[in-house]
């Protein structure tokens, strides 16, 4: 008599298992980012032993005589893929720049005097958790005064370099170099011709023997575009009072610059991000300065950890989208008019971009990448029943 014994079990393939990851729901309340530490050093965006193994392949090349394989735009030419990029960009920033300026007539900013945290709101909040000078004689509350672009778009600025691969920066030399958003810097080493900032463009590639270069087509004298720039065309992509460039729009008007704001936001964030998959920026690992080139600049500015034992010079490493571009991340208040936030309840609250926060409130459409760290699923107690939540 024969018998047949059948098996049910079965080793999904890897097509069943990645369309599984894809059906997996998206998480919610995530944690926020933490602070970048005052007494360390930030970490490598690139693992240290990825940047060990390159210095030595370039090393051992240049023993052999052999000089450096540089592609675009490592050799000083320009990527032509990502000239549309640099310019969709560039006019998104510009756009960006406009659209706060107009909502922060309606939509109220505050920012602490004493810190750098902004709230989004009638009135500021009550959290106690300022770390300003004073901040002790105030029992960790902050200091509210009336917020503007600055606020909202953190002025993160790097020198502008007619030839990147030049002569570089020096400390006696910095004030000799324009001081521009590295945002509008990165544009224009990207392709963007601005006539009161030019650029060299390349029909050469440079030529490098290890750290060395064998071949930059010469030294050309700098332009200096402070000479004949007009204050109106250089305004647009500048942050620095914007709000009073731009009068107050209808109410009508405001839910649709609001959501033009918000689609001009992710535009720059995505265009960064890949701009900078090729272009070079450097970024100090103790502080905030940026630095758009191949190398870093020699300015003895850096006054953060340890900044004695380097003699005020940056340590320069890659650098990261939110340190050219900062989110900013600021409490997300669900009701603005409703009960104003306290430290007791700092545990339900949720944290969202202060461009996304201003869009959202003004009534732009809410991205789906934003909603778990605000928080929306989370049900806010009153002060007497957060005292019974475990």
């Amino acid at each position: 008599m024969c018998k047949t014994l059948c098996c049910a079990s079965r080793k999904p393939r890897g097509e069943e298992r990645l369309w599984r990851r894809k059906t997996t729901p998206q998480t919610q309340n995530v944690d926020f980012p933490p602070k970048p530490p005052k007494k360390k050093k930030k970490p490598y965006p690139i693992p240290f032993k990825e940047i060990r193994q390159a210095a030595r392949e370039d090393k051992k090349l240049a023993q052999m005589g052999i000089e450096k394989p540089l592609e675009p735009p490592q050799n000083g030419l320009l990527v032509p893929d990502l000239v549309p990029v640099a310019y969709e960009v560039f006019d998104s920033w510009k756009l960006l720049i406009k659209g706060l300026a107009q909502l922060l007539h309606v939509i109220p900013v505050h920012g602490c005097s004493e810190c750098s945290e902004v709230y989004v709101g009638q009135t500021g909040h009550l959290i106690l958790d300022c770390e300003g000078p004073t901040s002790s004689k105030r029992r960790s509350s902050h200091a509210w005064v009336k917020g503007s672009v600055n606020d909202i778009l953190v002025p993160i600025e790097s020198y502008h370099l007619f030839d990147p691969f030049g002569r570089r920066i020096k400390h006696d030399t910095r004030f000799d170099y324009d001081r521009i958003p590295a945002v509008v810097e990165l544009c224009i080493q990207a392709g963007v011709d601005i006539p009161e900032y030019p650029s060299r463009r390349r029909t050469n590639p440079v030529r490098m023997l290890g750290k060395k270069v064998l071949d930059r087509g010469g030294y050309l004298e700098e332009p200096k575009p402070w000479s004949s720039a007009e204050s109106s065309s250089l305004l647009e992509f500048d942050t620095y009072r914007a709000s009073e460039r731009f009068p107050c729009p209808p109410l009508s008007d405001v839910p649709e610059i609001a959501q033009e704001t918000m689609d001009a936001y992710q535009r720059v964030r995505k265009g960064v991000r890949k701009l900078m998959k090729k272009y070079t920026v450097k970024a100090c690992g103790y502080c905030s300065e940026v630095h758009v080139g191949p190398w870093g600049h020699n300015a003895k500015l850096c006054g953060s950890f340890k900044h004695q034992w380097r003699d005020g010079k940056h340590g320069w490493q890659n650098a990261t989208v939110d340190e050219v571009f900062p989110p900013n991340y600021v409490w997300h208040a669900r009701d603005p008019g409703g009960p104003t936030m306290r430290t007791q309840l700092k545990r339900f609250y949720g944290k969202a971009p202060a461009v996304v926060e201003v869009c959202m409130q003004a009534g732009a459409y809410i991205p789906d990448e934003y909603k778990p760290m605000m928080r929306l699923d989370i049900v806010i107690p009153d002060s007497e029943e957060a005292n019974l939540i475990a």
